[in-house]
């Protein structure tokens, strides 16, 4: 589905991402782990095309996209839930929404979405800004969601987030990838979180992907050590 082939970024000089090569296929779910400053929201950043690509492929269902901007990113298939959320705190939780949907001339919040995320429905006419960060996170997914991606990209889901929520989105997340044959890659230093969600793992240490498992492989602790600090 997706593939990212030997991706160099660099901010001004500093080259922040080196030779990063991954895939994530059709209804699988990636993780990319790592401690803070290790390149995951760069690495985010370039496949949404937020940031420019030195060298290297991004393609999408045999679509090339690593020289698209990214509106065209997204109309290809990517959906992308930023680290901090961003959700419009003025507007409210339907208006949110709904600007995922700006070429869609029925301007409605399908129905799935509020089945997905229940709390948002009865909150549509609250602003973002008084939501929770839980909820904002929910919000920001469904954003995205509303673009009917092939592949939702999302950075630290869970930072600032409590434990019990970080479950629920857990839950989610299987649930539509399951659903709605959405593939999943995910940036996250929680591993726990993690586990539930993903298939595979790479582990990216200053810009390489320098270790990779799979969710039963006798290996795991490897990446337990990986984002000690």
């Amino acid at each position: 589905m997706l593939q990212v082939n030997a991706l160099n970024v660099f901010y001004g000089e500093s080259h922040t991402i080196r030779d990063v090569s991954l895939t994530v296929g059709a209804h699988e779910a990636v993780a990319v782990m790592g401690r803070n400053g290790m390149g995951k929201t760069t690495l985010f950043k370039a496949i949404i095309g937020m940031l420019p690509v030195r060298s290297g492929e991004i393609v999408l269902g045999g679509v090339a996209l690593h020289n698209q901007p990214s509106y065209r990113r997204v109309a290809a298939g990517l959906a992308f839930v930023p680290q901090g959320r961003m959700v419009f705190p003025l507007l409210t939780v339907k208006e949110n929404i709904l600007t995922g949907t700006e070429n869609n001339p029925q301007r409605e919040v399908p129905a799935y979405i509020y089945d997905y995320f229940p709390v948002l429905g009865e909150m549509e006419k609250r602003k973002g800004g008084n939501l929770s960060g839980g909820q904002q996170q929910m919000l920001a997914i469904a954003r995205a969601l509303v673009a009917e991606p092939k592949v939702l990209v999302l950075d630290e889901p869970t930072e600032g987030i409590q434990p019990s929520i970080i479950k629920e989105l857990a839950r989610t997340l299987v649930a539509l990838r399951r659903d709605r044959g959405i593939s999943i890659l995910v940036s996250e230093q929680v591993l726990s979180f993690a586990l539930e969600v993903a298939d595979r793992f790479l582990v990216i240490d200053r810009g390489r992907i320098v270790d990779e498992k799979r969710r039963d492989d006798a290996g795991i602790e490897d990446i337990r050590e990986f984002l000690k600090v």
